[in-house]
């Protein structure tokens, strides 16, 4: 099925019940904030304490554990970081199957295998819960303004009663198909070529650098060339202030491109081999310490220089 893209402007509804959130690191904590700006009455639960604190002076009422969720919320958005995670919320000793009601709704969120969507999935649907396969991108700031993309794969009947909610998120929507994973390979895709781009810009970048040229004026062409990719001109911007305080960590990307060769294997699809290259580079980083730091760290690894102190 050709997926098919659904920009709409988000406006105030009536709801019928709260929303959840499990997982409120940069990305679901956006998310979370943009439906409390709208007015949406929403749970949360997270294992920081710090981050519940700042989920309830928003007005989020909290949860304390998956299991609670399921008791209070028919629909919850997963926004934890991998499979292990998953798997942990939703079918662990106070997942949030443990308590879910037959018809309720998961919006899986993170960047995961297809393998490991499709095994959740068949869970979710043993207790009769849908499960939409929902991978987003764009980052916590785009994410918070409604801007994210957001793909989508699983029950159209789901998708079509929940479209309320759908634009409150996100102006951007991508319905990939009805079979969960399938949104999982759109987003790995997706990310590999990110990975691709990002780890070409830092090392052109540096290299521009000591060729002895202006890094800004060179990213400045970039930016307005054929060299143009919105992740090395948002990553460069940073990485040429001196900034690399974490907004994506370099361990997510490195993540996104190991499951991506790993789907190849698994499908026994040829492996991209410039995909094969941006892989080694996020691993041989986090190797290097930048486990931790913004992914604009690759710029540093590749020998460049901030600008600015």
């Amino acid at each position: 099925m050709l997926a098919m893209t659904i920009n709409a402007s988000p406006t105030p509804y009536a709801h019928a019940g709260p929303i959840g959130f499990i997982g409120i690191g940069n990305m679901g904590f956006a998310m979370m904030a943009r439906l409390l700006s709208q007015a949406w009455p929403v749970f949360a639960h997270d294992i920081e304490p710090m981050r519940v604190k700042q989920a309830a002076a928003l007005g989020a009422n909290h949860c304390a554990s998956p299991a609670d969720m399921a008791l209070k919320c028919r629909i919850s958005f997963i926004v934890v970081v991998d499979a292990q995670q998953v798997h942990s919320v939703l079918s662990g000793p106070l997942g949030l199957f443990s308590q879910s009601q037959p018809g309720d709704v998961v919006f899986l969120c993170p960047t995961l295998g297809p393998l490991d969507v499709e095994m959740a999935a068949d869970a979710a649907k043993a207790k009769g819960v849908f499960l939409i396969d929902c991978p987003m991108s764009g980052g916590p700031v785009r994410a918070r303004e409604g801007q994210m993309s957001l793909m989508l794969a699983g029950d159209s009947d789901v998708l079509i009663k929940n479209e309320a909610l759908l634009n409150a998120i996100t102006t951007h929507r991508f319905v990939i198909g009805q079979k969960p994973g399938d949104a999982a390979k759109t987003k790995l895709a997706n990310n590999l070529l990110a990975a691709i781009n990002l780890a070409g810009a830092s090392e052109v970048l540096a290299m521009a650098q000591a060729w002895g040229l202006n890094a800004q004026t060179t990213l400045n062409v970039m930016q307005a060339s054929s060299g143009q990719s919105w992740i090395g001109h948002d990553r460069m911007e940073r990485a040429l202030q001196n900034d690399f305080e974490p907004r994506a960590h370099t361990s997510l990307l490195a993540k996104d491109t190991r499951l991506a060769l790993e789907a190849c294997a698994h499908l026994k699809v040829s492996v991209p081999a410039l995909g094969q290259v941006a892989s080694q580079q996020f691993a041989k980083a986090c190797e290097m310490g930048f486990l931790n730091h913004d992914d604009a760290s690759l710029f540093l690894m590749a020998g460049g220089q901030p600008i600015k102190p």
